[in-house]
């Protein structure tokens, strides 16, 4: 959590920092000397998850102060340290906006249960989540990298919703390469070494932006640093990605271990990508016995195929058939337009929005976020991205 601390008694400011810190070192704490009218001195960045006020003054107009900044900020919770504690100045505190009122001097005893329930309170509220959607290769060469990184842009395009993408191969990852040709500054093992300081602004700060609100994570740089990367750092990162993104998309790579295993537990929804050859085939079916061994329910796994020719040999009546499930998400064969997107490290949909590929992206991103498909004429988001005659 983030916790910013007001009080006018340096003393009592310095004992309250102590013991929050002591209480749990991961949490970011700031402080401010004076009453409730420095908090308007806090910027987007800094503004609290939790706001420490000591000793408020009724005669210094704190709680007035209080009510405005609370009304301004209504998810920021409020506790108060007091010496008074008449009814009359608790229903005023709780007109203003505070949560919990404890008295001052603190103590450990009655501040860490506090910062607990709040804690609770900020837990539940954060479960209303955004999606985690999982790309996995049947067999290398499939496209999953590809879908995934261009599928993210197609979802961000028409502005209304958050997305991330994290490259979760963690040896040989490239996926901010498909869609930008900027170099990322920071990647998935970097925030895993830093874990300790892991809040939105870092997450967000770590993203490469793609647009404005589409960024990637990603992967280590180095193979060397793979092993950086633990399961409960998934766990973490992700737990804090729902909270600040309405979709999360993680290219798994082909790897089947820990790490990764971790990071399919938290998907709603794995998109195995295959071809249309036996090889694919084979390695399709170990890859879903092995989705069957970890529990994962049919309605999690959705299978995709890739480069997909509706007059080749194998249909996809004969995947369903090989795989007993169905097989609804397909993506065109469309190589002049993927080789030149991912040549260029320029997402499909802008370099060829024309193309049976980005159709097929933009039909699937309507389906994830209920959007309606655009109009013929002009007025659609897709058609933004259409070049004009």
């Amino acid at each position: 959590m983030k916790i910013a601390v007001i009080s006018r008694d340096e003393r009592h400011l310095a004992e309250v920092m102590r013991m929050l810190r002591a209480r749990s070192p991961a949490d970011e704490i700031d402080h401010l000397v004076g009453g409730v009218t420095r908090a308007a001195t806090l910027t987007d960045e800094q503004l609290p998850d939790v706001l420490i006020l000591d000793r408020p003054s009724r005669e210094d107009g704190d709680l007035e102060n209080l009510e405005r900044f609370s009304a301004q900020y209504p998810r920021i919770a409020c506790v108060a340290l007091c010496t008074e504690r008449d009814p009359e100045f608790l229903m005023q505190a709780m007109r203003a906006g505070v949560r919990e009122v404890l008295p001052s001097p603190a103590t450990s005893t009655t501040l860490y249960p506090a910062i607990e329930r709040i804690g609770e309170k900020l837990e539940r509220r954060g479960q209303v989540s955004g999606k985690v959607l999982a790309f996995i290769s049947c067999k290398g060469g499939s496209g999953a990298t590809f879908l995934a990184t261009n599928l993210g842009y197609a979802l961000a395009a028409s502005g209304k919703h958050k997305v991330a993408l994290i490259d979760m191969n963690l040896q040989f990852g490239d996926a901010s390469l498909f869609v930008s040709d900027h170099k990322p500054l920071a990647t998935l093992s970097d925030v895993a070494q830093q874990i300790h300081r892991l809040d939105p602004s870092f997450l967000s700060s770590s993203m490469l932006s793609v647009t404005p609100n589409y960024g990637v994570l990603a992967a280590p740089s180095d193979p060397a640093h793979a092993n950086d990367v633990k399961p409960d750092h998934i766990d973490a990162i992700l737990k804090l990605a729902r909270r600040q993104y309405d979709f999360i998309l993680l290219d798994v790579g082909r790897s089947l271990d820990a790490v990764s295993i971790r990071a399919l537990d938290h998907a709603d929804h794995i998109y195995p990508i295959l071809q249309t050859t036996l090889p694919y085939i084979r390695d399709g079916k170990r890859l879903l016995n092995v989705f069957r061994s970890l529990e994962y329910g049919k309605e999690k796994i959705h299978l995709a195929v890739n480069r997909y020719d509706k007059g080749g040999e194998i249909r996809l009546q004969d995947l369903e058939g090989a795989f007993d499930a169905d097989v609804n998400i397909t993506f065109p064969n469309h190589y002049d337009a993927a080789a030149a997107s991912v040549n260029q490290g320029v997402p499909v949909l802008k370099l060829s929005p024309s193309s049976p590929l980005s159709l097929a992206l933009a039909a699937l991103a309507r389906t994830l976020t209920g959007e309606a498909a655009p109009e013929a004429q002009g007025g659609g988001w897709l058609s933004k991205l259409l070049p004009r005659k």
